[in-house]
């Protein structure tokens, strides 16, 4: 294994939850060992993107009530593709050559297990997107 690929795979966070059984598919396999790991490790960043996403767009965000704001998130995420498209280059830039190998064989459905973690990361994390007063 390359150094890259290595350095890459010390920095991601361990998942105990993400568990990895003989008997999973491929892409549930990729989203256990690579996606959970690097979305998490790319959580500051992806909070980060979206702030900027809700400030590009007028900051209405922070005037909306929770399930919209939930709306919101989904919207930006599935129906703005250059957002999403964003948001896919900060996950898959963490990849390593091999992992990027593998996901090139199914990107379609990795694609929207990816954008369906990413999402729910953002949701879970929605208190750090609150607005602040200077």
């Amino acid at each position: 294994m390359c150094e890259r690929s290595q350095n890459l795979l010390n920095l991601r966070p361990t998942i105990s939850a993400a568990k990895v059984y003989d008997n999973m598919s491929d892409a549930e396999r990729f989203q256990n060992l690579t996606l959970r790991p690097v979305i998490k490790f790319q959580q500051d960043l992806l909070v980060a993107a979206f702030k900027n996403y809700i400030m590009k767009h007028k900051n209405v965000f922070y005037d909306l009530s929770l399930p919209k704001k939930l709306d919101y998130i989904e919207n930006a995420i599935h129906k703005d593709m250059k957002f999403r498209n964003s948001l896919k280059g900060m996950v898959i830039g963490q990849f390593t050559a091999e992992e990027y190998d593998i996901y090139i064989q199914d990107s379609c459905a990795l694609n929207k297990r990816m954008m369906s973690l990413v999402k729910d990361r953002l949701v879970d994390h929605i208190q750090l997107l609150a607005f602040k007063v200077a």
